[in-house]
């Protein structure tokens, strides 16, 4: 996919963020729209689909958490990157975020160049995975279409965001062997993107409420691993 075929929503209150963080990105030569709040993210992200969204966590009207569990609803968007903009402080928001179905965060205040290297590590995994085979698992009554990002369990379809789709998969791929903590960082993250100590935990809790608790045991001090 060439980057002038790539769009990226930048949503944000503060003008300078958008001006400072869209003109960086247009030199790259990524198409970039705006909005300015939650609710206007909703809006442009249905009419545009975007590639990839970056969005501030605090904005009047509509939070950026709000918006990006609203974004997951819509079908048509549940495989958009979003990329959270969020104070090195706050680490809730962080959290919260990936909660929420984020796939990544970027500290304020923003540097240019890691800013970049960010969004070209993003979009070079949306890229794998699109030129990647089909393959379909089958194992423990659950369905799991890689190509469609599709869970079927027990005749019910369980939509996950991005993230927690890629961590079960993984997991899925290879029951009983334990995967570490850093590999499935690596594998899942990115080794050039930098996520708090948290984030695998956050997302093997949703997985373990959604697709059950005893799928996914905790070896401790060690990782996790995928049971059926």
């Amino acid at each position: 996919m060439k980057k002038k075929n790539i769009k990226i929503l930048l949503v944000d209150d503060e003008p300078d963020i958008l001006e400072i963080v869209g003109y960086n990105l247009m030199q790259e030569g990524y198409q970039i729209s705006k909005a300015n709040n939650g609710k206007e993210a909703v809006e442009m992200a249905v009419k545009i689909v975007p590639h990839l969204i970056i969005m501030d966590v605090m904005m009047p009207e509509m939070d950026g958490i709000e918006a990006c569990e609203q974004i997951r609803k819509i079908p048509e968007l549940k495989h958009v990157l979003i990329t959270f903009l969020t104070a090195r402080s706050e680490d809730y928001s962080q959290v919260a975020g990936f909660d929420a179905g984020a796939d990544d965060y970027i500290a304020k205040p923003i540097k240019p160049k890691l800013l970049v290297i960010k969004v070209k590590s993003l979009l070079r995994r949306l890229k794998e995975e699109e030129t990647s085979h089909a393959e379909t698992l089958s194992l423990g009554g659950i369905i799991i279409n890689r190509e469609a990002y599709k869970i079927i369990k027990d005749n019910i379809e369980i939509v996950l965001p991005r993230k927690e789709f890629e961590l079960f998969y993984l997991l899925a791929s290879k029951p009983g062997k334990v995967f570490k903590r850093e590999e499935i960082l690596d594998k899942v993250w990115g080794s050039e993107v930098v996520v708090g100590g948290r984030t695998i935990d956050v997302h093997i809790r949703k997985l373990r409420e959604k697709i059950g608790e005893d799928f996914f045991k905790t070896i401790k001090g060690v990782g996790y691993k995928f049971e059926v």
